[in-house]
């Protein structure tokens, strides 16, 4: 049996003094993820290594439930509050188990 769980790398730099309204958007926005279909896990975290980067660390059951998470941010939104509150776009990174 293939293992079809995506997990997925985001890292969110903020714009020189959003650092806090970036960190209270995206606790704002777990929940939320958490509760879509396919969601395995949603979790943010501050770099040690350069304070106010927000990365989240995400799994989902398959490609189609990380499409429909990334069509929902976008027709919601969200995707463009974020993007007011950064420096350069997003960098996301998928990744799948060894």
């Amino acid at each position: 049996m293939t293992d079809t769980t995506v997990h997925l790398i985001a890292r969110l730099v903020p714009q020189a003094g959003k650092e806090a309204a970036l960190a209270k958007a995206m606790l704002a926005l777990i929940p939320k993820v958490q509760a879509e279909p396919g969601c395995i896990a949603y979790a943010a975290h501050e770099s040690l290594d350069a304070p106010g980067v927000i990365v989240m660390v995400e799994a989902w059951e398959t490609q189609a439930a990380l499409d429909t998470h990334a069509a929902l941010l976008g027709s919601s939104g969200v995707a463009a509050q974020l993007g007011e509150l950064l420096a350069q776009p997003l960098a996301l990174e998928r990744l799948r188990a060894l």
